[in-house]
């Protein structure tokens, strides 16, 4: 299926806090994967998997002397790219998600020349070091260097590595609706079981104005999330309202965790009741999506700049 089919499995993996790299892997690597054209059916998900041997017949050589440098961003044209040259990759990317676990992971690179790069890296084969990155969430991250690592193209330029960035980030979006949507869920059950001078707290006006504002934030994250998506998965440049919907899922976020943990009182600091579990993952979310305040500065710098 598509992106949008994609951000639905992300967003319900989410909801149930599960602890597999469903985003790493359908949200962020898949779909550089779809839009470099490197298989249709069981091909693209042997190369969603990981299994680089099927796609590296008779590699082509880059040009004598030419070197690549991991680049610290993971920020794509539907251009199709040349699915079988190879290129060799040095240096150091930090925090890649379940970098740990990974078999392959879709490296941005920049050549000496300064042309854009995404390889495909085979994880498991020589010239790749990773080491555990601890997380908020304890997710498998990692630390990956690459020394003489072989590479896979599959995009170019800057249209690319934008495209891959965008793609990534919004279905992230699609991961923190699916996180505040539970949150809001247990909340709203635990206010209306949860009982103070023999009535339901959920009966209660603070109560019911936190938890009004609360859902109000989720929709936010719902309506900017999806937007962002649907425009991405019919081709439109969504580089702004991918920067929105980062603000609102970050900004929101934050404030459906504060106010879920704050309206169940102290069982909402209970490490083992369900809520903590979304309530890292968003903090997580947050963090990955690089705050409000950035992406909210982010639009304002790309408004100033087309009026």
């Amino acid at each position: 299926m598509g992106l949008l089919e994609a951000a639905c499995v992300v967003e319900m993996a989410a909801r149930h806090a599960a602890a597999v790299p469903v985003w790493e892997t359908v949200g962020l690597a898949c779909p550089v994967l779809v839009d470099a054209h490197l298989g249709d059916g069981d091909g693209a998900s042997e190369a969603g998997s990981g299994s680089l041997e099927s796609r590296r017949a008779t590699p082509s050589s880059p040009p004598p002397g030419t070197r690549w440098s991991a680049i610290p961003s993971t920020p794509m044209s539907r251009r199709p790219c040349p699915p079988r040259a190879t290129c060799t990759i040095d240096g150091t990317k930090v925090c890649v998600p379940a970098g740990a676990i990974a078999a392959a992971a879709v490296v941005p690179c920049r050549s000496t020349t300064g042309e854009v790069l995404l390889a495909l890296v085979d994880l498991r084969s020589e010239g790749v070091t990773r080491t555990n990155q601890q997380t908020t969430a304890g997710s498998p991250d990692a630390v990956l260097e690459f020394a003489s690592a072989t590479g896979v193209v599959v995009g170019r330029g800057a249209a690319s590595l934008q495209r891959a960035f965008d793609q990534g980030a919004a279905t992230l979006c699609a991961a923190a609706l699916g996180t505040a949507a539970a949150a809001l869920d247990i909340t709203a059950e635990y206010t209306k079981e949860r009982k103070q001078f023999d009535v339901p707290i959920a009966s209660f006006q603070a109560v019911g104005h936190r938890a009004a504002d609360t859902f109000i934030d989720v929709q936010s994250i719902r309506l900017t999330a999806w937007h962002a998506l649907w425009r991405l998965a019919n081709g439109e440049q969504a580089t702004d309202e991918v920067a929105i919907a980062k603000y609102w899922s970050a900004h929101s976020g934050h404030r459906v965790s504060l106010a879920s943990a704050h309206l169940h009182g102290g069982v909402g600091v209970d490490r083992d009741y369900p809520l903590h579990r979304h309530f890292i993952a968003a903090k997580q979310h947050e963090l990955q999506l690089g705050g409000a305040r950035p992406s909210l500065l982010r639009l304002g710098r790309s408004i100033a700049a087309n009026t």
